[in-house]
């Protein structure tokens, strides 16, 4: 019969230590996401159908670039955290080295596309 006391039991486990951090960038992040997805909603609702000219000189306009650029580039870093913390606590192992890059690659590569699309718009 094995006796463990809860601190063995932890020992070996890790500490979090950065925790509170990263519940801190989540909550940014989705009050920062509260107010720009329906901005972003509504400025891209405004102009949704519209022929290609059309749409490319609203963009050009700063306040829907603006809009869209926060939107696309804040909800990527959101989605980076919140996969992150998945992969965490579901993968173990070198998979979860793996998937975490992956991860990490996929949501920079996608913010930038879609902030270079938005960009190649306004200018």
């Amino acid at each position: 019969m094995a006796y463990m006391t809860d601190r063995k039991r932890a020992a070996g486990m890790g500490s979090a230590k950065s925790g509170t951090q990263h519940h801190w960038h989540m909550m940014i992040s989705s009050v920062a996401l509260a107010g720009l997805i329906p901005l972003f909603i509504f400025t891209f609702g405004s102009i949704y159908g519209a022929p290609y000219e059309d749409v490319v000189a609203y963009y050009q306009r700063p306040f829907p670039a603006i809009v869209a650029l926060l939107s696309i580039a804040v909800g990527f870093i959101h989605f980076r955290g919140g996969v992150q913390t998945l992969i965490e606590d579901y993968v173990h192992g070198t998979a979860k080295k793996v998937a975490i890059i992956a991860m990490i690659c996929l949501s920079y590569t996608a913010a930038a596309a879609g902030v270079l699309a938005v960009a190649s718009l306004a200018l």
